[in-house]
């Protein structure tokens, strides 16, 4: 361990653009046995692990899982990256390290942090390619819990108790489980076989998967309700914002997670929409978060003759990773900043005129950042074939949710307790982002955890006195 001087950063190696924009594959290519040895063996095993403790909002044990790859026992890394979280081969690829572990990585200042996130990714993908398995008991307790939605909180809900030998049965509305690791970030960040790999290892456990259910319709919340000892809402944040500017009615203008749906939805077989075909269309995607990388890099992907970027602040206030925001600038997308969007027209012959005007930064709001100010006597028009709508999430309403006397704020969101995770009702708990509103997946993942391990504690553990 301590190589950080003999031995620099590396990150995983990335595929040319003209090559990765042939497909919707992963562009990365993380590392193999050596390779990820010998990033590990950088760790200066900090006393005081702030990759850990104020880094990880899972409390993961990185540097006990670095030490045991660095000394080439695969078996033990792999135990100890999978104890704490449900998913260390998908979160080592989606999570933003630099905000998190890596940034607070001792070595982020002056050797380069250690390539904390590209190695928990690797060391789940060697384990499973050299046939190591998690050991799940079996269901052997009588209690059963119900969880609504499989997105990142339900799957991890369901990992930890599944851990502990609780029966699970999951309700899922669309076709196919996953929620947004499947059907919000596209394959070029995330390969599907993983999310299905996921399931497969869940379903073996004992996992009881209910697909194309709708709660409302198909089932009634206060049926799961009655029939489970306890309920997890998961449902996540879908509901994509609108711009509220004249003309984002206009067909040509479409959300970002319908777009995102709609693509993989193809890319797994159905036919396309032509609504949505990006083929020699000049895209306007609006917002600056990673949904919007997201959506950009796609519609390069699909055939798109130009896409850009209008984002109301400047790059240093983007929201969006700069890992992404990078690779979007490899890919081919063209950034515009300090503009800001006030109408949609539709022009003779079917093109869209966006207009924009410039932005400047003035004085810090409550908030802390700073507030945007339209320049006067700047607007203009970008012209677009098709705008795409990449403003945040709002929580979609659960049929029932009223009738179970569930508190919610003025956003929808719904209002737990923040240690355990449990709701007014006693049966029912919730986390993710139908609690935080649209957050990270490593959030949703520890909020399912930790109503998991609450879940046990009072199914499980018996009461004295």
């Amino acid at each position: 361990m301590q190589n950080f001087v003999e031995n620099s950063r590396h990150d995983p190696e990335k595929f040319e653009p003209t090559q990765r924009l042939r497909n919707f594959e992963e562009i990365y290519q993380f590392f193999n046995n050596r390779q990820v040895r010998k990033q590990a063996e950088r760790c200066v095993q900090c006393g005081d692990p702030f990759c850990t403790t104020i880094g990880c909002p899972l409390q993961n044990h990185i540097p006990q899982w670095l030490e045991a790859i660095a000394d080439r026992d695969l078996e033990r890394a792999f135990l100890l990256s999978n104890e704490s979280s449900p998913f260390p081969e998908i979160l080592g690829r989606i999570c933003p390290q630099g905000h998190l572990c890596e940034g607070a990585c001792t070595l982020d200042d002056g050797f380069g942090a250690i390539t904390i996130g590209a190695i928990e990714a690797s060391i789940t993908d060697l384990a499973f390619a050299a046939g190591l398995q998690l050991p799940f008991p079996g269901i052997r307790h009588s209690e059963k819990v119900a969880i609504i939605g499989s997105g990142p909180a339900g799957i991890s809900c369901a990992h930890f108790l599944l851990r502990a030998g609780i029966k699970v049965e999951m309700y899922e509305q669309a076709d196919r489980p996953g929620g947004l690791l499947t059907y919000g970030i596209p394959g070029f960040k995330l390969d599907k076989k993983l999310v299905e790999q996921r399931f497969k290892l869940l379903k073996k456990a004992g996992l009881k998967l209910h697909l194309q259910q709708k709660i409302g319709q198909d089932i009634e919340l206060d049926q799961l309700i009655e029939q489970n000892d306890a309920v997890f809402v998961g449902i996540g944040a879908t509901k994509g914002r609108q711009a509220g500017i004249k003309g984002e009615e206009l067909s040509q203008v479409i959300i970002a997670m319908d777009y995102l749906t709609e693509k993989q939805q193809q890319l797994f077989g159905k036919s396309a929409n032509p609504e949505f075909s990006m083929q020699d269309k000049r895209v306007v995607v609006i917002g600056g978060g990673d949904t919007a990388m997201d959506c950009l890099r796609t519609a390069i992907r699909d055939g798109a003759s130009q896409v850009s970027c209008l984002y109301r602040r400047d790059e240093a206030n983007m929201p969006g990773s700069p890992k992404e925001f990078h690779n979007a600038i490899e890919e081919g997308v063209e950034f515009c900043f300090n503009i800001s969007p006030r109408e949609i027209r539709l022009e003779t012959g079917g093109l869209l005129c966006v207009e924009v005007e410039k932005t400047q930064l003035g004085k810090k709001g409550e908030d802390g950042r700073q507030q945007v100010e339209i320049i006067p006597n700047t607007a203009h028009c970008v012209p677009a074939d098709i705008v795409i709508l990449a403003l945040g999430f709002d929580v979609a309403t659960l049929p029932g949710l009223d009738k179970a006397g569930i508190t919610t704020d003025k956003w929808g969101q719904i209002q737990i307790d923040s240690i355990s995770g449990i709701t007014n009702q006693s049966k029912i708990y919730s986390g993710g982002d139908c609690y935080r509103g649209a957050d990270l997946v490593v959030n949703a993942a520890a909020d399912g955890r930790k109503a998991a391990l609450a879940i046990m504690r009072k199914l499980l553990v018996p009461c004295h006195g």
